[in-house]
């Protein structure tokens, strides 16, 4: 089983956890509001972008920060034992049960109990966490009595639970009991800029761990790092420099930032029921959007008035834009970063255009920087 305990939490500091995008200052800024309240809070994202240090950070700025943090790892644990192992037992429950046992939740008392990837849980340990939750009263299994907590409870997904809800694998009672509040990580490639800091911290740290010396990342691998399109989030980007670190060649990682991107129209559409085509178009021109805003700007070298010039659209539009993105309003911090092929202002454009020509303009735009 998974499960830790820690008073001193190992964290890298705020400024790489946060780095210089929008999203994640949201994320910084929504942190600070509500680490001091004792509320359940859901952290959503995809696999590897940092929910786990999030806790922690939650943890870290609650008034139980000298208490317990516990993590589980919901999938990682069978769920017969799982039951167990959160709620606890009593002596005789079971064949094998010769003593009492106290779950994870009576031992995160006053403290924090961080569930990873609460999606996996069964239906019916959903209800008896809904149980907690509301009262803070649970049963241990063989009990003829209720226990006490007074645990706060944070629990992570990469699942969209509203799709489960739907599907009828996730309590739509439960899922509104942990959402009190909500933070939502944004994977890697939306916030580029923040990996050049990334990239230097884990340099650091595996160069301590490992004792070695590896060098500064050049500066075109570092525009190859921040071209890419991490499918593994910040967990890749780390494993790929502690292989750097190890082996001591930038080539060693290079080979494996040559997988092409995915399609900006692989999009997620259900199986089942309606696909809103109106929707899915909108998120694909978002989408494609701020991939297109974001080249603008690195060939532009993140001059912000010459983007907007070159996008046709007025310099707060931008601004906007940017921050609705989640992209950085100022240039990566890397060093000598060189982007090439600017993308030329067309004379004669026209200073108004309707959505459809917008979206066509896009993709024209799109396909040209992927040629």
């Amino acid at each position: 089983m998974k499960q830790s305990v820690e008073l001193n939490l190992d964290l890298p500091p705020e400024s790489v956890i946060f780095g210089s995008s929008e999203a994640m200052k949201k994320v910084q800024r929504d942190l600070s509001m509500i680490a001091s309240a004792d509320v359940p809070v859901l952290l959503q994202g995809p696999s590897g972008t940092g929910k786990e240090i999030i806790a922690k950070l939650i943890h870290r700025a609650s008034t139980w920060a000298k208490g317990p943090y516990l993590k589980v790892n919901c999938p990682a644990i069978p769920d017969a034992l799982l039951e167990s192992e959160l709620f606890g037992y009593e002596k005789g429950a079971f064949t094998g049960a010769y003593t009492s046992k106290p779950g994870l939740i009576v031992l995160a008392n006053r403290g924090t109990l961080f569930l990873d990837e609460i999606g996996e849980l069964s239906l019916g340990l959903q209800s008896k966490l809904l149980q907690v939750l509301q009262d803070g009263k649970f049963s241990r299994i063989g009990a003829q009595e209720d226990t006490r907590s007074e645990a706060r409870v944070i629990c992570a997904t990469n699942r969209n639970l509203k799709q489960e809800i739907e599907q009828g694998t996730f309590r739509e009672d439960l899922f509104y009991r942990i959402n009190v509040v909500n933070i939502t990580l944004p994977s890697l490639r939306e916030r580029s800029a923040d990996i050049p800091g990334l990239v230097e911290y884990f340099r650091g740290h595996f160069n301590m761990m490992y004792n070695r010396k590896a060098p500064a990342i050049s500066s075109s691998l570092m525009r190859l790092l921040q071209a890419y399109h991490w499918p593994g989030n910040i967990r890749q980007l780390e494993n790929l420099i502690k292989r750097y670190v190890i082996l001591g060649t930038e080539a060693c990682i290079s080979n494996d930032l040559s997988e092409p991107a995915p399609s900006n129209f692989d999009l997620e559409i259900p199986e089942e029921g309606p696909v809103p085509l109106k929707k899915i178009t909108q998120q694909a021109v978002r989408r494609l959007e701020r991939e297109i805003i974001l080249k603008v700007l690195q060939a532009n070298h993140w001059n912000r008035r010459r983007a907007g010039e070159v996008l046709k659209i007025s310099y707060r539009a931008l601004l906007y834009k940017i921050r609705d993105a989640g992209l950085s309003p100022h240039r990566p911090s890397a060093k000598n970063l060189k982007i090439e092929n600017a993308i030329p202002i067309q004379s004669g454009e026209r200073e108004t255009e309707d959505s459809g020509e917008a979206v066509g303009r896009l993709l024209h735009m799109a396909k040209g920087n992927h040629a």
